[in-house]
């Protein structure tokens, strides 16, 4: 067993000084022009690194169903493992009469995750970013790959994201967009590019069974965002500019990540006999 754990050691080690470019052992691909500078592998069984990621609790943002919790989030077998679970519970901050949707539902009906590296960790702009994952295509579900600003608040900080799943009148797409601030509060311009799912159904049948590649390249002119080698969307940085004559994406402020999987609102009706829904990460990869 110990002369097995080191030849796999060494082998790993020549694979990585020869920039090989095979996924084996969690070991980071090399990439032209760029350095690692930050990864998780998800290797380690149990709750995903606290010196990387929090998490966002509750009821958060657009309506969606899912209550955000600790619980739902799980590392094993080398993926990060978020679950969407359909529960029946209280409500803990229910207020009858409330006009906010975050106090006026009597019960949790839904449990999912939300984890995000803010405070944690956090890069400024440009760089190359690469996530492996498989999403579940399950009406309902709804998971993202993105990143926030830290300067300011939404949009004028800056959304980009390199993966959404959803359903645009009723037929499940694949998303990669940027926002940015206009001169309404809360209202965003979008530079979106939609896809729709059988897009990339109809070149492999087994698609949804298998894990994925979203690439991010990003310097100071444009932000291009991959799928599998495949170009979705080119976000042209001229263009993004808030009202304020700010730009989020060119100025020097530091980006954190969000991985999460909401349920309902744009995800469509939840396919109740379809949970739990799984959303898996294989490793999250950042290179300057």
């Amino acid at each position: 067993m110990l002369l097995k754990s080191i030849l796999l050691i060494v082998c790993g080690l020549l694979l990585q000084s020869c920039g090989s470019y095979h996924y084996q052992s969690g070991i980071p691909k090399k990439v032209k022009g760029y350095q690692l500078v930050w990864n998780d592998e998800f290797n380690i069984d149990g709750k995903p690194d606290p010196e990387n990621w929090t998490y966002e609790s509750g009821f958060v943002r657009n309506n969606e169903l899912q209550w955000y919790q600790t619980d739902n989030a799980v590392c094993k077998d080398g993926h990060l493992v978020i679950s969407a679970n359909k529960v029946h519970r209280a409500n803990p901050n229910y207020i009858e009469g409330s006009d906010s949707w975050k106090t006026n539902r009597a019960f949790v009906e839904y449990t999912s995750s939300c984890i995000i590296t803010r405070g944690l960790q956090e890069w400024e702009n440009e760089g190359y970013y690469e996530i492996k994952a498989k999403v579940d295509t399950s009406s309902g579900s709804w998971p993202a790959i993105w990143l926030l600003g830290t300067y300011g608040g939404w949009p004028d900080n800056g959304e980009i994201d390199i993966m959404e799943f959803y359903r645009i009148d009723e037929k499940p797409h694949i998303l990669a967009n940027a926002a940015w601030g206009t001169d309404k509060k809360w209202v965003a311009a979008w530079d979106s590019a939609k896809i729709p799912l059988a897009h990339f159904t109809q070149k492999d049948p087994k698609w949804t069974e298998k894990f994925h590649i979203w690439a991010m390249e990003w310097n100071s002119t444009e932000i291009k965002i991959y799928l599998d080698d495949e170009l979705l969307n080119e976000i042209d940085l001229t263009e993004t500019v808030n009202t304020d004559g700010r730009n989020p994406f060119v100025n020097k402020q530091k980006f954190y990540l969000l991985l999460n999987l909401a349920i309902g609102a744009l995800g469509g009706e939840p396919d109740v006999d379809s949970f739990p829904l799984k959303y898996e990460v294989d490793y999250v990869r950042v290179y300057k």
